[in-house]
């Protein structure tokens, strides 16, 4: 999440500005779709010139709303977009603001510090160093050497992880979400490769989002020198969050399950559940990816907002 206030007036002027424009709205929209396009693709699909893409692109970069790299092309380099955050707040008035609105609280996990599991081969993990226990021997997943993994990946089952509950007992939740890098999981990798990934908080199913390949199309922007071209590389980040009134993936409903459904105040901790179910229509598996792999540096990130009293 980007967060600024009138107290920061150079930073929130370039935003707005970045943000006043239904080109720069559209493209976007279209890394919600497509987590990274080119100068050439963006101008394809908003039917624009490509100097018009790299104008709009460059408003976009310079305020941070995107990133951009420099990828080998045909002909020289091509520069490569993909969004930079999921959320932009603008704060106006931030006393009130702060003395009035909601509380975050926030924690990374590693996904290497997961409680559980029920999984198939294909199965493994690796750190930044090297594969961590041998391929697809699912009991190879209880070694202690696991906390350190980087990327997971399984083609049929779950994992599960315990998040510290972090807010009193009697606090007023108004919103928990996940947000975490992820795809399918084929050989190698398959940009085509349907999975139905499902999460589960508390054992309550919140959302089932269809990856839509297991991404090899570039190499992960964070991906360790000895990982290999051939294998996965990157995911796309994604958002499961549950308020009041239902539950949504990326702000897009995906359940009707609500907060009350949860029970989040019931245990000291709360449990975040991801996996393809055995009745799945596409069983392509998952891939998780942490800090040093694929093209987001984090963990799995839970937020709890919370009123003040």
């Amino acid at each position: 999440m980007l967060e600024l206030t009138i107290d920061e007036p150079d930073e929130l002027v370039k935003v707005a500005h970045a943000l006043a424009s239904h080109t720069r709205i559209g493209i976007i929209k279209l890394l919600l779709q497509k987590p990274n396009l080119n100068i050439i693709e963006i101008a394809e699909a908003l039917s624009i010139p490509v100097s018009t893409a790299a104008t709009n692109v460059k408003v976009l970069e310079e305020a941070e709303l995107i990133l951009t790299s420099l990828q080998p092309a045909s002909r020289g380099a091509m520069k490569v977009c993909s969004r930079n955050f999921d959320d932009v707040r603008m704060i106006l008035n931030p006393i009130a603001f702060y003395k009035h609105s909601n509380k975050t609280v926030e924690v990374e996990m590693p996904i290497g510090h997961f409680v559980n599991f029920d999984i198939h081969p294909t199965c493994g993990m690796a750190n930044l160093s090297e594969m961590i226990v041998p391929e697809d021997e699912p009991e190879s997943f209880y070694h202690p050497d696991c906390r350190t993994a980087e990327i997971i990946w399984f083609r049929q089952g779950w994992v599960e992880y315990r998040f510290p509950r972090s807010v009193d007992s009697t606090a007023n939740i108004s919103s928990i979400e996940f947000s975490l890098e992820l795809c399918s999981e084929a050989p190698n990798y398959n940009n085509d490769w349907p999975s139905d990934i499902t999460v589960w908080v508390n054992d309550v199913e919140i959302g089932t989002w269809i990856s839509p390949g297991d991404f090899g199309d570039h190499r992960g922007k964070l991906n360790p020198p000895w990982w290999s071209d051939t294998s996965t590389q990157h995911g796309l980040l994604k958002t499961w969050r549950v308020d009041g009134e239902r539950s949504t993936i990326d702000n897009e409903k995906s359940s009707s399950a609500v907060l009350a459904d949860l029970n989040l105040l019931a245990k000291p901790y709360i449990s975040l559940r991801i996996g393809v179910k055995p009745d799945a229509m596409h069983q392509g598996g998952v891939n998780l990816f942490g800090k040093g792999f694929g093209d987001y540096a984090q963990g799995i990130i839970m937020r709890i907002q919370h009123k003040e009293e």
